[in-house]
């Protein structure tokens, strides 16, 4: 039996666009729900899971930014790619800091858009045998299970987005190496340039977070000055 097509939910307050979109990734094979403002997908997100939320960040009411930072908290780890403003620097960085995984600026080609959904999936941890013994790297009260990619403290699950479990991915590959931000740009599967560069030290920050007693002087997920990021386990 084939695996069931990813479902996606497109959030925007643009009638015209909701339509396109449905239509367009239809075509490619996703199954496809709409929403037309944050409080329209609150309801739709209380009765359903998806595998990945399109959101538009500029909405009427609350916005996508301040739709993403909630679901975030609410510990929803559900995919978010946003669409922003071209030009909008800052709206992509805030939509990262608040949690979303990537970001694509209109106008944009739907070949592109497909290739960022894509491309994120592609990121989503795959569920590992129950009884595989686990290998977990130790930082701190931290723990992070290689086979499961999950991250726990103590009993509790620490959430992770797609983009954080497949940066621990990385570092995991590369234990106690420095990995530049140019690798990590092309492992995410990105374009390069200094802006994903830029958005690759957001999810760090995010990242640093999660592992670090204080992420400001961080002992495990370190910066190697003029070669990148490393991460250096107990």
């Amino acid at each position: 039996m084939s695996d069931p097509a990813p479902h996606l939910l497109i959030v925007d307050d643009d009638e015209r666009i909701r339509g396109l979109l449905r239509k367009f990734l239809a075509r490619h094979g996703f199954l496809v729900s709409i929403a037309r403002d944050a409080a329209h997908a609150r309801r739709i997100l209380s009765g359903l899971e998806f595998d990945l939320i399109v959101m538009d960040v500029m909405m009427p009411g609350e916005d996508g930014v301040a739709l993403t930072s909630s679901l975030r908290e609410d510990e929803i780890t559900t995919p978010i790619l946003l669409l922003t403003a071209k030009g909008e620097t800052d709206d992509r960085i805030s939509g990262l800091e608040a949690g979303a995984d990537d970001y694509l600026a209109k106008p944009f080609e739907p070949k592109e858009l497909l290739l960022r959904i894509n491309a994120i999936l592609r990121r989503m941890p795959t569920p590992e045998p129950e009884n595989t013994a686990p290998k977990v790297l130790h930082m701190g009260p931290i723990r992070f299970d290689i086979e499961r990619s999950e991250l726990m403290q103590g009993e509790q699950v620490v959430r992770l987005t797609a983009t954080e479990v497949q940066l621990m991915r990385i570092f995991v590959e590369n234990l106690r190496q420095p990995v530049s931000r140019t690798k990590l740009v092309e492992d995410l599967g990105r374009d390069g340039g200094q802006a994903q560069e830029r958005a690759v030290d957001v999810q760090i920050t995010r990242l640093r977070r999660k592992l670090e007693t204080d992420p400001k002087q961080p002992r495990y997920l370190q910066t190697v000055r003029g070669e990148g990021y490393m991460l250096v386990p107990d």
